[in-house]
């Protein structure tokens, strides 16, 4: 019994320091039962305008991280399609080893038609991948021809060597005597061998030549003789329309000097010779 009433008898600071502990933690299981532990009050609450600006920024983020999941997709010619190009593309195997099969016969892809005729990709990858396609500016530019030939509607073509003056009248920017010029000039010079003769007509400007050309060729004559300027005499040269006689007697020194012209470009060498009518000339003679 003493032993057991020696574990309680303490000493007063002991006695103290127990008195004070039981104090602290009546004061502690006080605070635990009436004070307000809530982890927000209501002034630190969240406006709805703050709510929406963190949601808007969380949204950004996303499709920030979207964007660089996405495989971006740049101009490409689709004749070199690589096995891996053609993979992240979403091509089948199937698909790339009949454009790899059609490229190696050397021919050539030329259009967004082409390239599904040719792979058998569904409608919505060809959608979906077209717009990238480049091709060299010869094939677009062809395509755009032939897209405007398609346009333009039939017109039947006339003979311009044969064509009178109110036949020419009717082009858009045709006047009366602007058709009776071209008739006169094409009388002069005894009827026209090409179209390109109708840059010597005065006022005919590029655009209405362009709409008359459209409708009036000169059809060939099957009759016509051409000059062997190697071998024709001064008046021989004088009946070409452009021509004359001065002009002739030089060529034909030239021709005697060098012993022959070689090529038509040789005439230049001529001091009086009108180079910019070469290709005029060039349709009465030949070199040999």
């Amino acid at each position: 019994m003493k032993l057991i009433k020696s574990h309680f008898v303490f000493n007063r600071s002991q006695q103290n320091g127990i008195f004070l502990l039981v104090i602290i933690i009546i004061l502690f299981q006080a605070i635990y039962f009436f004070a307000d532990f809530s982890s927000e009050s209501n002034s630190e609450a969240l406006s709805p305008e703050e709510i929406e600006s963190f949601q808007a920024q969380i949204d950004s983020i996303k499709l920030a991280r979207a964007e660089a999941d996405t495989i971006k997709i740049f101009p490409f010619n689709p004749n070199y399609i690589t096995d891996f190009k053609g993979y992240t593309l979403g091509m089948s195997v199937e698909e790339i080893n009949k454009l790899h099969q059609f490229r190696e016969e050397n021919k050539w892809i030329n259009s967004a038609k082409d390239f599904q005729k040719v792979t058998g990709v569904s409608d919505s990858l060809l959608a979906t991948i077209s717009p990238y396609f480049k091709f060299p500016n010869w094939v677009t530019e062809a395509e755009k021809e032939k897209e405007n030939n398609r346009n333009i509607p039939s017109v039947k073509i006339s003979d311009l060597n044969t064509a009178k003056s109110e036949d020419l009248q009717k082009i858009n920017g045709m006047g009366e005597v602007l058709a009776n010029r071209i008739v006169n000039y094409r009388n002069k010079i005894g009827g026209f061998r090409s179209e390109i003769q109708l840059k010597d007509i005065y006022g005919l400007i590029y655009e209405t030549r362009e709409k008359l050309q459209q409708q009036f060729k000169v059809f060939k004559d099957e009759d016509f003789s051409l000059i062997n300027i190697n071998k024709a005499k001064v008046l021989d040269l004088v009946d070409v329309p452009y021509i004359k006689y001065e002009l002739a007697r030089e060529i034909i020194d030239y021709r005697q000097l060098h012993e022959e012209i070689s090529s038509f470009e040789e005439l230049s060498k001529i001091e009086s010779f009108p180079s910019d009518k070469i290709d005029r000339i060039q349709l009465y003679l030949i070199l040999n």
